[in-house]
């Protein structure tokens, strides 16, 4: 039987890096870090589900975006109260912007959302959630 959302993994190039954005940045909280035989990892508590970060000894490529017509990860998704002040604190501090705020297409879902890249390239959306949800 389903019990909720747990984790989604993915890997960085610089844990530390990644820590400082997805916590210093978009206020995650750092649960667990510790070494592992082929790395690093962190789990990083969003609320919802945790984001589960994995940086192996060596170099690894910037994530690239899924093609339309690929089976893959599109973005991740984060629930934030104010997507316009979030973008301009983001730009501000030089992360790169996809796509900046804007009314949502599922609107039974969300109000706004907006776009931006993680250091690795990995494209995570900022939406903010209709009343009652």
């Amino acid at each position: 039987m389903l019990v909720g959302f747990e984790h989604i993994g993915v890997t960085s190039s610089d844990l530390d890096r990644t820590i400082a954005f997805y916590c210093g940045q978009l206020g995650l909280k750092l649960v667990l870090r510790k070494q592992q035989p082929r790395g690093e990892m962190a789990f990083l508590d969003a609320g919802g589900g945790m984001l589960e970060v994995f940086a192996p000894n060596g170099h690894i490529a910037r994530s690239r975006d899924v093609p339309p017509l690929e089976a893959g990860m599109r973005h991740l998704t984060l629930a934030v109260t104010d997507v316009d002040a979030l973008i301009a604190e983001l730009e501000a501090t030089g992360t790169e912007i996809v796509e900046y705020p804007r009314a949502a297409h599922n609107t039974e879902m969300f109000k706004r959302v907006a776009f931006c890249r993680d250091p690795d390239g990995i494209v995570v959306e900022l939406a903010e959630r209709i009343e009652g949800r």
